[in-house]
């Protein structure tokens, strides 16, 4: 397999990672009409952890993780490194060693779409990653691969230079020409729900501010007391 390492390619203004580091991903997510999720599959190795940050693409051979090794050299402050493979794999591509090497460069956290180890010392070291398995299986480093190109992972197409944000709830990818709108719309949609917070707290109901009950009619919904629908529901 022949490959490229595409250098320098243009990233999200650095003011629009901020503006989307104050966001969970859900919230990100339903700014941009429910879309971006990279999948149920990658999870934390961590919790209770945040990061947004630039993507810095891989795409490797299943047990290899020579690409990644090639990687580390075009990531730089901000930057989270993501990672998938030619094929399904769970092989443990990604360990403590690869960590140190991001962490002094400034590199904010991992998305793999395949397995990590060394679990314990990435979680020691303040290291964030979110990864689709947790495995001690070895790789070998024999098999050319491309760095910064677009990859695909959950059905999501990830371009270098996107903006990646991670909590517990999972991940979640922000093209970068739209990272300033999306920002905007992650605000309007917490100022939304700080207001919806405040009024449920006062004791009002979704039904009645989401306007639901009449839903409920026009589907048929009806409310019966117990002692009629204990007999049959039809009032006899």
């Amino acid at each position: 397999m022949s490959g490229v390492i595409v250098t320098d390619p243009p990233k999200a203004e650095a003011k629009h990672v901020e503006a989307l580091s104050g966001y969970g991903v859900a919230t990100v997510s339903e700014a941009m009409g429910r879309a971006g999720l990279l999948g149920t599959h990658l999870r934390p190795i961590q919790q209770d952890t945040r990061i947004a940050g630039t993507a810095v693409t891989v795409l490797s051979w299943p047990g290899d993780n020579l690409m990644i090794h090639a990687a580390v050299e075009q990531c730089g402050e901000g930057d989270i490194l993501v990672v998938t493979t030619t094929s399904p794999s769970t092989d443990g591509l990604f360990g403590e060693l690869f960590a140190t090497a991001l962490k002094q460069r400034g590199v904010r956290g991992l998305v793999i779409d395949t397995g990590v180890r060394d679990t314990s010392e990435l979680r020691e070291m303040g290291f964030p990653v979110w990864s689709a398995a947790v495995s001690a299986q070895g790789t070998v480093k024999a098999t050319g691969g491309s760095v910064n190109v677009p990859i695909v992972i959950g059905n999501q197409v990830i371009h270098p230079g996107d903006v990646i944000v991670a909590d517990d709830d999972g991940v979640v990818v922000v093209p970068r020409l739209r990272a300033g709108q999306v920002a905007e719309a992650s605000e309007a949609r917490e100022d939304k729900e700080a207001a919806t917070r405040a009024a449920f707290r006062e004791g009002q109901l979704g039904l009645d501010r989401y306007g639901l009950r009449e839903k409920l009619v026009q589907l048929g919904v009806s409310y019966r007391p117990y002692e009629e629908y204990a007999r049959g529901g039809d009032g006899s």
